[in-house]
């Protein structure tokens, strides 16, 4: 991991004052208040989801397209808000190398991938040893890197330099924004870089990860996806696309996003994180440095593998913290929260996901497997069909009769 160089970039710097810098810049544009100037933004690319999905719901094995089309509705949102850039489609060259940096990330950060992670000596090695292919990989991974976090940047900078640029986050930054009053113009760019590339990272991989957790807990729990269409339909109508504004009135379906983040974070919550300082917890003494972990505590979750977002209504039951402790809380929560909302509840205001049928007639139980080689928790391929609810639900879909 340390040959692919992420060390300026904000996760996996120290606490300085370059860290500090880059939290406050996140912090500026991702509270709770001033994210919601991206509402729209989410909302329209939820619609297009949606038509994105009608032309896989047909296909025998739709795993992998539906996987597909979430990772590009996430990417394609976060791009729009950080770059003020319209990703087209899922070969558009800057959304391409985003993509690739972030799969060479989750493999070089599996510690099995590479024996250079058991072995550190192997950095000695010569590139051109048999045996050490693996440097080449690596600094070919390192060099699209690079692009990756240039092009977009660079598009975005001309476009300001020509004054047509559309809203974003890198846009307004680059037109001499206050927080970023005494820093060089290279120091600058470098940090813009690393600051758009994390936002994309930190929202793209994981949230779709989480989608199709959502799915396969919808096949599983067809009741539960039952009564969250039961309640969207009552509340705001059949045939009626969700929005932002609908977030408090549709209490079930947020409970089902509580109980999706705990049941299957996208992230292991139990990543070892290292002690910032000497601490005493519970009469335990740990020392500075010391590696702890946190994880999924059953007693406080009765029943941790059954799928019930009713255990929400017991108000001593605390949310999962999916997104993280202290400083290093996940900055883009109140973005990533809104996006689970939105797409969330509009698959559901749209679509069944049901179990599929074998040549005997009989229904295919899926099994939930983590995938491999990958530091995201995803989903190893599961059977599942995915259908328009009705005709006119499909006329929402595109457009037509469309009362939201």
């Amino acid at each position: 991991m340390a040959r692919f160089d992420w060390s300026t970039s904000p996760p996996f710097l120290g606490y300085n004052d370059v860290w500090r810098h880059h939290r406050r810049m996140m912090n500026k544009w991702l509270n709770t208040r001033e994210v919601s100037q991206f509402y729209k933004t989410q909302e329209s690319r939820a619609q297009f989801l949606l038509q994105r999905l009608l032309a896989v719901s047909t296909e025998a094995h739709p795993f992998d397209s539906v996987k597909n089309e979430f990772y590009f509705a996430m990417g394609s949102s976060i791009f729009q808000m950080v770059y003020g850039y319209t990703v087209r489609d899922k070969n558009d060259l800057f959304f391409r190398a985003a993509y690739e940096v972030d799969d060479h990330a989750a493999k070089a950060a599996m510690i099995t991938n590479f024996y250079v992670n058991i072995f550190p000596f192997l950095n000695h090695i010569p590139e051109w040893v048999p045996g050490a292919g693996w440097k080449r990989i690596v600094r070919e991974w390192r060099e699209q890197k690079v692009y990756a976090l240039d092009a977009p940047f660079r598009w975005t900078e001309n476009q300001v330099n020509q004054g047509v640029d559309r809203p974003s986050i890198i846009g307004d930054l680059l037109q001499d924004h206050n927080l970023m009053s005494g820093v060089s113009k290279d120091e600058r760019d470098n940090r813009l870089k690393e600051l758009a590339h994390v936002l994309y990272s930190g929202g793209t991989d994981t949230t779709s990860s989480l989608l199709m957790s959502f799915v396969v807990a919808m096949v599983l729990n067809p009741e539960i996806q039952t009564q969250a269409q039961r309640e969207i339909d009552l509340i705001l109508g059949s045939g009626v696309l969700p929005t932002m504004s609908d977030r408090e009135r549709l209490p079930f379906v947020n409970r089902l996003i509580l109980e999706l983040m705990r049941w299957r974070p996208p992230l292991a919550i139990g990543v070892p994180h290292r002690c910032f300082q000497d601490d005493v917890y519970r009469g335990y003494n740990i020392t500075r440095g010391t590696i702890v972990s946190i994880g999924r505590d059953e007693k406080l979750y009765q029943s941790p593998e059954t799928f019930d977002p009713d255990r929400f209504l017991d108000p001593e039951v605390p949310p999962v913290p999916a997104f993280g402790w202290g400083r290093r809380k996940c900055p883009g929560i109140y973005f990533g929260e809104a996006s689970l909302f939105i797409t969330i509840s509009s698959l559901l205001a749209m679509f069944t996901f049901s179990k599929k049928k074998n040549s005997n007639g009989d229904y295919i139980e899926p099994v939930v497997e983590d995938a491999p080689d990958s530091i995201i928790i995803g989903l190893k391929p599961f059977e599942f069909e995915i259908s328009v609810r009705s005709e006119m639900h499909h006329r929402v879909i595109n457009g037509a009769d469309s009362h939201s």
